[in-house]
């Protein structure tokens, strides 16, 4: 058996254990545990999660057996000013 306390997504610190309750809890999707987990939801966009959490759902015996569209990778998205996009950030204005 693995370790429980082993952070599954780093972003967010879920633990395999979190995720596991919440499988037998709410016997609910890859998606699901996205959502209320918040598991592939950080800076990474689940790159480095989203597959592990896949494996997880699929091997738990409480999980529903769907077709389900698998977790999708989300671009962080930070806003970014005109100015520095055209590198105007840090010309003075004299």
């Amino acid at each position: 058996m693995a370790d429980e306390n082993i952070i599954i997504c780093r972003c967010e610190e879920v633990t395999l254990k979190e995720i596991n309750q919440t499988i037998d809890h709410y016997h609910c999707s890859s998606r699901e545990v996205k959502l209320r987990t918040r598991a592939g939801m950080g800076y990474c966009g689940g790159r480095t999660c989203r597959s592990m959490i896949d494996q997880i759902v699929q091997s738990h015996e409480a999980a529903p057996k769907t077709d389900e569209i698998s977790l999708t990778y989300r671009p962080p998205v930070r806003p970014v000013s005109f100015g520095t996009l055209g590198g105007m950030d840090h010309v003075s204005e004299d």
